[in-house]
């Protein structure tokens, strides 16, 4: 995104420290950052209509609070920038040595995303504070009742894809997304937000297991494989085990197929085995996986996604 720097803007971020901050953000390891306005999300509409349509499954949070996902401002008072950041997961899956995988986002050894990124943002936020003294910030990670992906895309750091993922050219998809929002004012040139580059292809589409991707842009999270394994709260049944192939948490197949993520399909053998973990007490899963993307399912609802899966293979 350009940076427009002009000093009729009132109480403007000075040019120099927007490429300061944007300087800070490469240097932590984010592989994009872009800024948009507080205004009210470019996709709310449709957002709504999904949840009245039912579309999101039994995550009944994502209902609630649409005021705040329609204006960033009840976020936070007089918010005057959003600033989107994304930053890579790693493009190899975890496996485990008796061939079972869980979602790349997963990381296993790594502390969740959500405590990681929260200490990168909360650095950053102080830094637009140093930068623009008596501002105020906020910083959401997905847990925050915001549009992430519409302010993203507003942004112009990519575009969405028709498996409904922001897609950034030359990174693909595979990166968690934070927003900093904040009253300092900064000014850039504005452009047309990123024109869809999917063209005719549908892969993600076709090779969706469950079918819940139901047509370009259209999902029924009830059907995803990624809310079944890891928000549902009910033991997956074994038509589900047999969707869900060789992986026990999450799905990555609509990302896997997408040409903008060609050449990362590695695997990575960075669980313990189906055994082990079947094997777990409460005590020993903390220990392990306390810290980790791991614990938001739980220690029983990954044992009866590896049950489901394994009820499937001739072990």
């Amino acid at each position: 995104m350009e940076i427009k720097c002009t000093t009729r803007d009132p109480q403007p971020a000075t040019c120099n420290s927007i490429f300061s901050f944007i300087e800070e953000t490469k240097g932590l390891g984010f592989v994009a950052v872009g800024f948009s306005r507080p205004e009210g999300p470019l996709f709310f509409d449709r957002f709504c209509a999904w949840i009245a349509a039912g579309k999101h499954g039994g995550m009944d949070w994502l209902g609630r609070h649409l005021d705040l996902r329609e204006n960033p401002e009840r976020l936070l008072e007089n918010c005057r920038t959003v600033v989107t950041l994304a930053y890579p997961y790693a493009s190899r899956k975890p496996c485990t040595p008796d061939g079972f995988t869980a979602a790349r986002y997963t990381e296993p050894n790594e502390t969740d995303y959500h405590a990681r990124f929260g200490k990168l943002a909360q650095r950053l936020a102080r830094s637009i504070k140093e930068h623009h003294p008596g501002s105020r910030t906020r910083v959401c990670i997905d847990s925050a009742p915001i549009l992430e992906r519409s302010f993203a895309y507003a942004s112009g750091i990519g575009f969405i894809g028709k498996n409904n993922m922001l897609i950034i050219p030359g990174h693909g998809s595979y990166f968690f997304l934070v927003e900093i929002l904040t009253t300092a004012f900064w000014s850039y040139s504005e452009t047309e937000p990123m024109g869809n580059k999917c063209g005719a292809c549908t892969r993600c589409v076709d090779a969706c297991p469950a079918g819940a991707l139901e047509a370009a842009f259209c999902l029924d999270a009830s059907k995803c494989l990624s809310y079944l394994t890891i928000e549902y709260s009910r033991a997956v049944n074994s038509e589900t085990g047999r969707k869900m192939g060789n992986c026990f948490l999450g799905c990555d197949i609509c990302q896997e197929v997408c040409p903008f993520n060609e050449g990362k399909s590695s695997m990575a053998l960075l669980l313990p085995s189906t055994d082990e973990i079947l094997g777990m007490e409460s005590e020993n899963f903390r220990e392990k996986f306390g810290k980790t993307a791991f614990a938001r399912p739980g220690l029983d609802k990954l044992k009866d996604n590896i049950r489901a899966v394994r009820g499937n293979k001739k072990m």
